[in-house]
């Protein structure tokens, strides 16, 4: 089969597109063909060695895929050769052909949603969803800022932010995004290369502040919202991509009465699987629904796998990035 192979951490320019031995699933596993596979920020932090987890090279990266069932190992009556398929990884290995993943991570996707949806509904919105019910706990009525909120974990965070209930006040860096963000359901949107953020979500919440802050940019958004929270806010600390992970004067949490907590999606699915199993039937319904839906940007071929990683880390995507083998 072909891959996108890391040989060496370092630039994403080095990834290598080759042959790579056909994987066969062992008990208790599943073998899949790949349809779809979703491009992800930290998919870039991983190649360049930057991320949590090193695994050994060579790896394929990658974490979110979507495809048909190829084969069944010993012990798997849940699933039939043929199936239609989503599933995170558990040991990254989506930029590939197939893939053997434990049949304990893998769900059957909806007869109305597509390979392309289906890749695309697991990391990004997947994080957004664990970190705003579980993490945030927003409820109904609460006014909840998202910071990059045209990326795919952003513009996922909208969605579900309005599926909950919830008044949305999209942050993004340009007018052509804000656009894209009040598109998909935000209320309210801040520019924040042109308005100060700090006043701007004052003003929008009538001096109260956020009650919750969705954080994937870090850098200096983050020190404007650790501002500008609400009392019993809850700051959500999502990722880097603004390249730059800030520090927090915690004595802004004593004195504002609010809350920070991390959001780390892929350890949630492993320590809290029946959590993740609910979420995923409540996204399962929100999509049936109309309410959640991945917007595919970009879809880029396997071979040009390098240049699906670069939109996304470069920032110039609004929604998700799909790989199409």
């Amino acid at each position: 089969m072909k891959a996108l192979v890391c040989e060496a951490y370092g630039s994403v320019d080095d990834l290598v597109y080759r042959d790579m031995p056909d994987p066969v699933a062992g008990p208790g596993e599943v073998l899949v063909e790949v349809k779809a596979i979703g491009v992800n920020f930290p998919d870039g932090l991983l190649v360049e060695g930057k991320y949590q987890a090193r695994p050994e090279c060579p790896f394929a990266p990658g974490s979110e895929i979507s495809g048909d069932v190829l084969s069944l190992g010993p012990g798997v009556n849940e699933f039939a050769v043929g199936e239609r398929v989503l599933s995170l990884t558990t040991s990254y290995g989506a930029y590939a052909e197939k893939i053997v993943l434990p049949a304990r991570v893998v769900h059957k996707i909806p007869a109305s949603m597509s390979y392309e949806t289906g890749a695309a509904l697991l990391a990004a919105t997947g994080t957004a969803h664990h970190g705003l019910r579980q993490r945030g706990q927003l409820q109904a009525g609460e006014t909840l800022v998202v910071l990059g909120a045209a990326g795919g974990t952003g513009i996922a965070a909208v969605q579900i932010g309005k599926a909950i209930g919830a008044r949305v006040i999209a942050a993004c860096s340009s007018e052509e995004k804000l656009a894209f963000a009040k598109a998909q359901g935000a209320d309210e949107g801040i520019n924040y290369t042109k308005q100060d953020l700090k006043l701007a979500i004052k003003e929008l919440t009538n001096g109260q502040g956020a009650d919750v802050v969705y954080d994937p940019v870090g850098g200096d958004a983050f020190d404007a919202c650790s501002r500008s929270m609400a009392w019993n806010g809850r700051l959500l600390v999502v990722g880097f991509a603004s390249g730059r992970i800030p520090e927090l004067p915690v004595n802004l949490t004593l004195v504002k009465g609010y809350s920070v907590a991390g959001v780390f999606w892929g350890t949630f699915t492993q320590k809290q699987p029946e959590d993740h199993a609910e979420n995923m039937r409540e996204l399962f319904k929100w999509h049936d629904e109309g309410k959640v839906a991945p917007v595919i940007d970009a879809e880029f071929a396997l071979k040009d796998g390098v240049q699906a990683i670069k939109k996304v880390t470069g920032r110039n995507v609004m929604g998700k990035v799909i790989i199409k083998p």
